[in-house]
């Protein structure tokens, strides 16, 4: 599978099928990685990628600090995931695209769309996450990091026999992945200055809001770009947080179908049906 180093980080990705480009940050949280399109969830159950690049040229990557991305010890902010894809976009030779998240993924897609909107053609929203349990639990997360961090030290971390991704052991912190595969990342993660105050950064930076993250609604408020939104309803994808999108994106569909009703018959057809609307001016509403 091919990769290519984007603001000095290397980033795995694929392209699937032929037409009009959708750039796809992967849902998974910490875990973001391609194969997450085809296995987890409500995803392994719509398979849109088994049906999105029959019209559609699917561009799918490892976010960065996940899978066999590489990462760096920053405190990352949704503007530098936005940049990764930005930069993917311009390897590859894109101008302009659709762009598509799912779960934290939408997250992502709300920076790139502020960021660069001349080059987002349309946002797939598929369950945004946010609600107030997600925001606890995400903090709570990095607290249990650093209390494991200052008990036991970076090496430590690096020393755990069975280094998990942050979403399945809060042990491991927000690199885990990169200290999984890259021996030289790890060489030098153990010798971070400051790094407890990089991680606390990074946690205020990424789950400020007890709805969606991503973007201040203000910057929202002024995309003219149409957006359509689906809906999750659990304890990290709060329903709430989709109608605050909804809120916020001048140029926003709804689609208000339960979780249960999301099906390989019915989501990919909404979507393509969305992204034919979208390149013709006709999505707004």
């Amino acid at each position: 599978m091919p990769s290519a180093v984007l603001d000095g980080i290397n980033t795995r990705y694929e392209v699937i099928g032929d037409g009009p480009p959708i750039l796809m940050y992967a849902p998974g949280g910490f875990d973001a990685t391609i194969d997450k399109w085809r296995n987890q969830g409500v995803y392994a159950r719509v398979k849109f990628l088994e049906h999105l690049p029959k019209k559609h040229r699917c561009i799918v990557f490892d976010r960065r600090e996940c899978g066999e991305s590489g990462g760096r010890v920053e405190a990352v902010t949704w503007q530098h995931y936005a940049l990764q894809g930005k930069l993917l976009l311009e390897k590859l030779g894109i101008d302009r695209a659709h762009v598509m998240g799912g779960c934290m993924g939408v997250s992502c897609v709300m920076a790139f769309a502020v960021a660069y909107p001349q080059a987002t053609r349309s946002m797939l929203c598929w369950w945004p996450v946010g609600g107030a349990k997600y925001r606890i639990k995400a903090h709570d997360r990095f607290s249990q990091h650093l209390a494991f961090v200052r008990a036991s030290g970076l090496q430590a971390v690096v020393d755990l026999k069975d280094l998990k991704p942050f979403n399945a052991d809060p042990k491991g912190g927000p690199w885990a992945s990169v200290l999984r595969h890259d021996k030289a990342f790890a060489a030098a993660y153990v010798k971070t200055p400051g790094y407890e105050r990089i991680v606390e950064q990074m946690c205020r930076n990424l789950f400020d809001r007890d709805t969606s993250p991503g973007a201040e609604p203000e910057a929202l408020f002024k995309l003219d770009i149409p957006a359509l939104v689906i809906p999750g309803k659990d304890e990290s994808h709060a329903t709430s947080a989709a109608r605050y999108l909804e809120e916020c994106l001048p140029k926003s569909q709804y689609w208000d179908v339960p979780p249960e009703g999301q099906t390989e018959a019915t989501a990919p057809a909404r979507l393509l049906d969305f992204l034919a609307q979208a390149g013709t001016g006709a999505a707004a509403g």
